[in-house]
This record gives C-alpha cells, sequence and structure tokens, in this order.
C-alpha cells in the first residue's frame, strides 16, 4: 500500500519549501604542521620488556573485571526476563484459505514483505500498552468532551493550513488524550496543549516542520514561544517521551490491501476514520478497530462487499467483532450534517479526497437501520 500512503499525501497546494544546503566544515589549517613537532617517543620494541609485579597485579584486576562484567550481564537477562515486556512471537503462518497479499512484494526491499505480518502483529501488541480509558475526561475539573471536540475541529484547519501529513493529524489527537488522561488542564491551557501536540507530532513525523513561530500565529499571539515550549516539556515528561502508539491509518492502509480495494473506498474508510477524532465517546477504541470497522463501512457502502476471511486475518477483527462500532459509526455520520464541527466534512468534500463527504450512499437505508440498532 506504499502507493496510497504516497498518494493521500501528496498535496498539490503545499508551498515547496527551499532545500536547506549541507553545512559545509572547514579543514583545520596547519594541522598537519602542528602534528609534525609533536615529539615522537621511542619505540617500545626498543625497551626491554620486564614484567614487574604492578604489571601482575593489574593483569589480575583486568582478570576479575572480565568476571564482574560476565556477572552484570546475566544479571541483566534476568532482569529482562522477569520485567512485564511485549511477548515476542514467531513468525505468523497464513491458513490456507487466505490470500497472500505480500507474495509479489518480495523484490521490494521497502516493503519488507518477509516481515510485515510480523510487525502488525507486534503494532497490535503495542497499542494495547498505550489505552485510552473511557470517560478519561472526568477527572479533568475544567476540560469536558465537548471542548475537546471544539479543539479537534480546529486542529483538523490548523492541520490544513499547515499542509501536514495525515499521520500528523491522527499522532496530535493521540498525544492530547494520552496527556488529558494523566494530567490536570486548565481550561485556558487546552489550546496551547493542542497547537503544542501538533508540533511535537510534527517534529517526529515531517521532514520540514513548522516553526514554533508558526504555531504561536495560529493562535493569534494567545500563547508566546516560552509558553509552547513549556507545554512541550510538561507533555513529553508526562508521556515519559514515548511516542510509539500505533495510528489508525496504518492499520487502515494494511486493510486497503488485503481488500484490494480502490482509491474511491479506502478514501471513504479514511473520512469514517477522521470523523471519529473530534467524538469523545470514541477515543477509547483501539486503532485497529476503527480502522477495521471504518473499512468495513465503506466497503458495505460502495461496493456491499462481505467481510472476507482473508480481511479477518489482516485486520485481526471478525464481523461480529467490529458491528458495534459499526454502528456508532453510522450514528456519526447521520448526524454529521447538522453538527458544529463542520470541519472534517468540509475536508473530504474537496475533489482530491473524491468529494466522499457528498456521496448519497451516505444517505442510504443501511446508515439509518445501523444507527437506529443502538442500544440506549
Amino acid at each position: 500500500m506504499e502507493t496510497i500512503r504516497n498518494a493521500e499525501n501528496q498535496n498539490p497546494f503545499a508551498v515547496k519549501r527551499p532545500v536547506r544546503n549541507a553545512a559545509v566544515r572547514k579543514p583545520l589549517r596547519g594541522l598537519e604542521n602542528r602534528l609534525k613537532n609533536v615529539p615522537v617517543k621511542t619505540s617500545l620494541k626498543e625497551k626491554p620488556q620486564v614484567v614487574s609485579a604492578k604489571e601482575n597485579i593489574k593483569d589480575l584486576k583486568f582478570a576479575k573485571a572480565k568476571v564482574k562484567t560476565k556477572e552484570v550481564l546475566a544479571d541483566v537477562v534476568e532482569l529482562q526476563e522477569s520485567l512485564a515486556v511485549i511477548d515476542s512471537f514467531i513468525t505468523i503462518e497464513i491458513p490456507d484459505n487466505v490470500e497472500k497479499i505480500d507474495a509479489e512484494d518480495g523484490e521490494n526491499p521497502q516493503l519488507v514483505s518477509c516481515y510485515i505480518n510480523d510487525i502488525y502483529g507486534y503494532l497490535k501488541n503495542l497499542e494495547i500498552f498505550f489505552p485510552i480509558k473511557p470517560n478519561h475526561l472526568d477527572f479533568q475539573p475544567e476540560v469536558t468532551g465537548k471542548m475537546r471536540g471544539v479543539l479537534v475541529d480546529w486542529l483538523v484547519q490548523v492541520h490544513l493550513r499547515f499542509h501536514l501529513l495525515q499521520e500528523t493529524l491522527y499522532m496530535t489527537i493521540s498525544i492530547i488524550d494520552r496527556f488529558l488522561q494523566s494530567d490536570k488542564v486548565r481550561r485556558s491551557q487546552l489550546q496551547c496543549a493542542g497547537v503544542t501536540a501538533m508540533f511535537i507530532a510534527s517534529k517526529f513525523e515531517e521532514m520540514y516542520a513548522p516553526d514554533i513561530g508558526d504555531f504561536v500565529y495560529i493562535t493569534d499571539s494567545t500563547y508566546s514561544k516560552a509558553d509552547i515550549l513549556k507545554m512541550e516539556k510538561t507533555i513529553l515528561k508526562s508521556l515519559d517521551f514515548n511516542m510509539s502508539k500505533p495510528l489508525p491509518l496504518h492499520f487502515l492502509r494494511r486493510n486497503s490491501k488485503a481488500g484490494n480495494v480502490d482509491a474511491t473506498i479506502h478514501a471513504l474508510a479514511k473520512y469514517f476514520l477522521e470523523l471519529t477524532l473530534p467524538e469523545y465517546d470514541m477515543a477509547h477504541y483501539l486503532p485497529s478497530a476503527l480502522a477495521a470497522a471504518s473499512l468495513y463501512l465503506s466497503l458495505r457502502l460502495l461496493c456491499e462487499t462481505r467481510w472476507s476471511e482473508t480481511l479477518t486475518f489482516y485486520s485481526g477483527y471478525s464481523e461480529e467483532k467490529i458491528l458495534p462500532i459499526v454502528k456508532k459509526l453510522c450514528k456519526i455520520v447521520k448526524e454529521s450534517e447538522t453538527t458544529k464541527l463542520q470541519a472534517i466534512r468540509v475536508k473530504y468534500s474537496s475533489s482530491k479526497l473524491f468529494k466522499v463527504s457528498t456521496l448519497p450512499q451516505l444517505k442510504s437505508p443501511l446508515i439509518t437501520e445501523l444507527a437506529n440498532s443502538i442500544k440506549n
């Protein structure tokens, strides 16, 4: 799915930035002349090699140091075995009834076809270690779910304004939720936390991240550079400098390849996936589950395709497991026209994204039926 990633990250309206010239370092002049003046000591071969008592003591100390090093390494191995780390797993075997979607990628080293199933297996294990708890804003004295939704809607507009990658947006929301569930934030500092999260995500994902002054400008100078840098330290310390939580977009690309879908189906699935970002009730779902549910609904609407065994294997979710999330997605889609937060809907009404937010299938009886089947 490298073609899908390249296509969705291309932006004809993006501002071309000049390539920075590599710094040219000047040679140290006169160094060779100074080296010539350094006195050379007599060769060791010319001296009689007599082993003294002090040298014997040094050899004994060196031998003891080797023994201590082995003991330390043994202690490290024992400690690693006792820690609660992610379980290692052997290479995943593909059943006979599942299509081998990576069979023709062996000649492309960038697709790492021999490791790809293990990589995604690792990502599915890793997302469990960075959970977002249900109702994670309950302990916040001032921040509410509605305020979070307004912030996310505004960040989508900022993301478009800066022409950033899709990964940057998803990582920004991930950083915000992880930070808000662990640290109390005042209402006056919520926007600062939002732009700082995008500042951090940009430096992680982008080749040329926006300058900190751009984020000061986008907030109409409500926050200074010092405010953003201070918030950056607070967020990074709260997250323990760990940015490795998988993103829903990673799993969606893999699922789209497994389903052999076209660009329109993939774009509609991205639209569903992005609609969940401002929704406080959807923040606690695993990224892989959201990606599977989004593609499932997109397939049902555009080509009436059922969830195949191949998609079940590569996504890790059966139709029964993702159906509750699909129903909530349908409710969000049904209410998307009347909600005040319209940034995502407007974004996906552009021709670049195939105008998927204006498709007539979004008003189909299937959406209404699944949305109304949610038990209150």
